[in-house]
């Protein structure tokens, strides 16, 4: 079937999208020697790095697995999650009660505590509980009490950055939305997991604190790097700015992402501003970013509006389509379709490996490849399983499952 051809609405297309990118890391990924999984995966599937563990790659693949086993319903992918549950307590966990960011093998090469990686074991927790895999529970309660007591900023009502250090006093002074963003998403999965309504109440927060009151700052757009203070840091890696975690600029894709994640809140937590907020921040994405003539999505733009980065992002696209999915069915739009049409067209012709499966990570301006490079550390393609996810679950909650919108298919032309 042509990419023209397909219904991107289709339940059935999601849950088998989500399969055939398991089935491009599975079980290639598994690392029955070292434990946990081999990231590194060429585009044909085959190992460039056997040694690398990222915390965040390590979490991103219980999350795809877990994600997997229950829409797919098959065990041999919970058994997959529990195998990086069981790393993440016996391998990253750190005596200090931290989890390690980087290790090569079974030996830490960077003990650095992330609240970015915190993140995603939270989220690994979260999505392993719903999905019933051993020890989940456990992991879930040790990385809960972390971020509680080492990571949350009662004064700011944000979490801080970044902490070197066993004894957890040296705490950076760079602070970050992207961890706090990344935290908003683990707090609703762990809402999702348990019902209780303290992760809730702090996902609320935690969007309210970014995208309304820190955002009032900056034209209601949402600015990565902040001082101490949370004052805008308007600077910060201006002379590195692919930094791969603290990219320069405006990035739209966090707009999209915070979209996705407001709707998500509104579904539990109705209230004033939150859908707003998710409409203007995926409008001011796709104003600023999209690309008419050819359907890209650049990828930053400065303080001044001009655009740094043309490449296209994976991720970008994946978080685009979700979020223009929850607001189509939010919002009773059909605008949004057919921006989730347009995303999942141009996903669908240049990042979607047709032969081999997965996702590209990064092509240039013309949708072309830099590299055979699929999966560097920390990839796994949990942006694309988690979109797919997203709108299986929103149309579950819309009672639409069945009774997919009737605009019709992605037309590549219409990009």
């Amino acid at each position: 079937m042509s990419t023209t051809e397909r219904n991107y609405r289709d339940p059935n297309f999601l849950t088998g999208h989500i399969r055939e990118i398991i089935q491009f890391y599975h079980p290639v990924c598994m690392d029955h020697e070292f434990g946990g999984f081999i990231n590194q995966l060429r585009d044909d599937g085959t190992v460039f790095d056997r040694l690398t563990k990222h915390l965040v790659g390590t979490c991103r693949f219980v999350f795809c697995f877990s994600v997997a086993s229950m829409m797919l319903n098959s065990d041999e992918y919970r058994l997959c999650a529990a195998h990086g549950v069981k790393f993440l307590l016996n391998r990253h966990r750190q005596r200090d009660g931290g989890f390690a960011w980087l290790m090569r093998g079974h030996d830490v090469v960077d003990s650095t505590n992330h609240c970015y990686g915190h993140a995603f074991v939270l989220l690994a927790a979260a999505t392993a509980t719903k999905a019933g895999v051993d020890a989940s529970d456990e992991l879930f309660e040790a990385v809960w009490d972390v971020l509680e007591t080492k990571f949350w900023d009662p004064s700011s009502q944000l979490y801080v950055d970044e902490i070197k250090g066993g004894d957890w006093t040296s705490i950076d002074g760079y602070r970050g939305q992207n961890a706090n963003m990344h935290l908003c998403e683990a707090l609703l999965a762990s809402y999702e997991a348990t019902n209780s309504h303290k992760f809730l109440d702090r996902a609320e927060i935690l969007a309210r604190r970014i995208c309304v009151d820190i955002a009032a700052s900056a034209n209601g757009l949402v600015w990565e790097h902040y001082h101490a203070d949370w004052s805008h840091n308007w600077s910060y890696n201006r002379d590195n700015p692919r930094d791969l975690f603290r990219t320069y600029g405006f990035l739209p894709g966090h707009f999209t992402e915070w979209s996705k994640l407001l709707v998500i809140l509104d579904r539990y937590r109705p209230n004033e501003w939150s859908a707003t907020r998710a409409e203007q921040l995926f409008g001011a994405a796709m104003n600023t970013a999209w690309v008419p003539s050819t359907g890209a999505i650049n990828y930053t733009f400065g303080p001044d509006g001009r655009i740094l980065d043309t490449d296209q992002y994976y991720w970008v696209f994946a978080e685009t389509l979700a979020a223009a999915a929850l607001l189509a069915i939010k919002t009773q739009n059909d605008d949004y379709w057919l921006w989730y049409d347009r995303a999942w067209s141009y996903a669908d012709r240049h990042f979607v490996d047709h032969k081999h499966g997965g996702w590209y990570r990064v092509l240039d301006r013309n949708g072309k490849r830099y590299s055979d490079r699929k999966s560097p550390p920390a990839k796994t393609d949990y942006h694309p399983v988690s979109a797919c996810y997203e709108v299986l679950q929103a149309l579950l909650a819309d009672g639409s499952e069945c009774q997919l919108p009737s605009a019709g298919r992605a037309d590549a032309s219409a990009v």
